[in-house]
């Protein structure tokens, strides 16, 4: 009897990762110190909520939403919010580091957020729309607001959305 060969398992590196190799690359030209590597290396806060909403149906769907913050060493953390059904923690984390790096870059004074929900919004209806974003920013509320974190549209968000 022939034994089979296992597949040898190949692990992509997500976006986060990359985000952490090209931040490590830089931190190695500039030799920053290793206390400072820690704390830009990694997000400062990183929030998983749930978020039940009813649907038009008048089921109730539980959606997932995310929002990382990074660092607010330049200012109130600042970023957008995506609705999409590919959302990822990693990816929100990736796109707050990269937020603090454009920040900085062009000397602004905010620090690096993002956010993002679980959904196909091109299937909800308004309504369902409003009740997911309402929940998202109440789940929130602590950790959001014009001195500490500012929402923005992103990805299948408009000014309706964060009006």
């Amino acid at each position: 009897m022939a034994t089979k060969k296992k597949a040898a398992c190949v692990s992509t590196p997500t976006f986060w990762d990359n985000a952490k190799a090209q931040f490590d690359a830089a931190a190695d030209l500039i030799d920053l110190p290793a206390s400072c590597r820690a704390m830009l290396g990694n997000c400062k806060r990183v929030v998983r909520v749930s978020l039940p909403v009813r649907m038009r149906d008048g089921s109730i769907h539980t959606f997932t939403g995310f929002r990382a913050q990074h660092s607010n060493l330049r200012g109130p953390f600042k970023g957008g919010i995506r609705y999409h059904p590919d959302v990822t923690m990693e990816e929100v984390m990736a796109l707050a580091m990269l937020m603090s790096w454009k920040c900085a870059v062009v000397n602004v004074p905010f620090g690096g957020g993002k956010g993002g929900i679980v959904c196909d919004p091109r299937q909800m209806t308004p309504g369902e729309l409003e009740g997911v974003t309402r929940r998202y920013t109440k789940e929130l509320l602590p950790i959001i607001g014009p001195e500490v974190d500012i929402p923005a549209p992103d990805v299948n968000t408009n000014a309706q959305i964060m009006a």
